[in-house]
């Protein structure tokens, strides 16, 4: 009995614990960060003094003259139906009743919606999370876990490479740094 108990202990301990973090640059495929690296170092310049969320064109990409990894939508196939936890930032789409936000692009730095550039979108992922959560600031980082796949989004906001059903999302506590 008592080894059935602490198989069991450490089974739901196994089931609670988080999925291993995947990196940004494993969302693009090996050309992508190849040329990424080559790439020489972009400018992020932006209004992030103001209050404003969006500037016009948002997450789009808005300088022609940028090299092709910039606007790459290539995606990893091998990701397509994988459950993992990736860390970011927020840019609020949609948001419930309560004003917890529901729908929302993952970014890999904070401020993408107002830099110039923005990530390419296989560097951004739309986060469905109908549990919703509050997102009072755009510049704190989250943990997103889910179901990610390969699916193309587009709004006026912003291109997408990837989508996630996200089963759970959670701020980036002091301790997540440690």
């Amino acid at each position: 009995m008592r080894h059935l108990l602490l198989a069991l202990l450490l089974f739901t301990g196994l089931a609670h614990a988080e999925l291993p973090e995947t990196d940004w640059l494993d969302l693009m495929p090996a050309e992508d960060r190849q040329a990424l690296e080559e790439m020489p170092e972009l400018q992020h310049q932006g209004p992030e003094g103001d209050s404003t969320f969006y500037t016009p064109g948002g997450l789009r990409q808005q300088e022609q003259n940028l090299p092709a990894v910039m606007y790459s939508s290539k995606t990893v196939a091998g990701l397509d139906g994988k459950a993992i936890r990736l860390g970011g930032y927020p840019v609020p789409l949609e948001n419930d009743e309560q004003g917890n936000s529901t729908l929302f692009f993952l970014v890999p730095y904070p401020g993408a919606c107002i830099h110039v550039p923005p990530p390419p979108p296989n560097q951004l992922v739309l986060v469905r999370y109908p549990k919703g959560i509050p997102l009072d600031d755009i510049y704190a980082p989250l943990w997103v876990s889910g179901t990610l796949k390969v699916e193309k989004v587009s709004n006026e906001l912003a291109d997408a490479a990837y989508a996630m059903e996200a089963g759970e999302v959670r701020l980036v506590t002091d301790e997540d740094l440690y």
